[in-house]
């Protein structure tokens, strides 16, 4: 799979990133909060930001994986990021489900809803056995979205692309019956 397909839950729609996204994404991503847990430096600006959304769509195209914007079915709003992260690191531990979302719209569910979706994606389109979550000891929101997927804390260690600060390495496997 190269094309990042389209996915519909109860109230929202995961789907590509697109260059009209740039605004939102960089406004979500240049929020003290978002900088905060995702250890972003002073230097990432707006071209950094659509750096990376065209990584993340790289990402599909060489992994059959990455991340999709995600925004709000009724309204056609962008609400943040989510999906399935595999980056080429030394000691990345696999694929990921990640969710990123802008502030105003945390505490309303979107994160477990899309990550939901991008774990199910992640066991059954994808067929891994294993998929993991990293996460600050201090990020107790993201915990508490992680938990409610069906992941349980494997491990707190520091990666080589976070030297100063260690991570949960939070980890779900495929069952018969996995978590809603």
């Amino acid at each position: 799979m190269s094309v990042c397909p389209t996915i519909e839950t109860e109230r929202l729609v995961l789907r590509p990133l697109r260059d009209e996204d740039l605004d939102d994404y960089f406004a979500m991503m240049d929020s003290p909060e978002v900088r905060r847990w995702l250890h972003l430096p002073d230097t990432f600006d707006r071209d950094a930001a659509w750096a990376q959304m065209a990584a993340f769509l790289g990402q599909w195209a060489l992994r059959g994986m990455g991340l999709w914007a995600v925004e709000e079915r009724s309204t056609g709003r962008f609400l943040g990021r989510a999906g399935l992260h595999n980056p080429e690191r030394v000691d990345w531990p696999g694929v990921e489900v990640g969710w990123t979302f802008d502030p105003r719209y945390w505490g309303n569910g979107y994160a477990t809803e899309a990550g939901r979706a991008a774990r199910d994606f992640g066991f059954e389109v994808l067929g891994e056995e294993r998929l993991y979550s990293c996460i600050l000891p201090d990020n107790l929101a993201s915990q508490a979205v992680a938990r409610r997927l069906g992941f349980e804390l494997q491990e707190e260690r520091v990666m080589a692309w976070y030297p100063d600060a260690p991570h949960g390495l939070w980890v779900t496997e495929l069952s018969p019956s996995a978590p809603d």
